[in-house]
């Protein structure tokens, strides 16, 4: 079992910045890639970015590219996403969560085997 515990959320203006932090425990050594997806009102959930947790590959949607950048610190068994340049659209619930055998679909939510319980991003314009 791997738990997760995300943190970081909050309410800023449209440019500001926000550090989303994903502390990990348990069988962490079983983690493979680590994902950012995030879920707004009445839409499906949407993958963000992906960490490679033992190597040093990231890899970020579309939207995000350029404004997002996932890291991770190993000895803390904690992933970040650090979002800059928010804008209104980026409103929603980020998600962590933790793949133990990765199959190469890191945008698939269904890839993922544990997920953190969310922090709320609302970004007001």
């Amino acid at each position: 079992q791997v738990q997760l515990v995300e943190s970081g959320g909050g309410l800023v203006q449209a440019g500001d910045s926000l550090r989303l932090s994903c502390a990990a425990s348990g069988r962490t050594f079983s983690m493979d890639v680590m994902g950012w997806f995030r879920q707004a009102p009445g839409k499906e959930r949407e993958f963000v970015a992906a960490i490679s947790w033992k190597g040093s590959k990231t890899y970020y949607a579309d939207s995000v590219k350029g404004r997002f950048t996932g890291s991770r610190d190993n000895a803390k068994n904690t992933v970040y996403l650090q979002m800059n340049s928010l804008k209104p659209e980026d409103t929603a619930v980020y998600y962590c969560a933790a793949d133990t055998s990765y199959s190469g679909d890191y945008r698939n939510v269904r890839e993922y085997d544990y997920w953190g319980q969310g922090t709320q991003v609302t970004v007001s314009s």
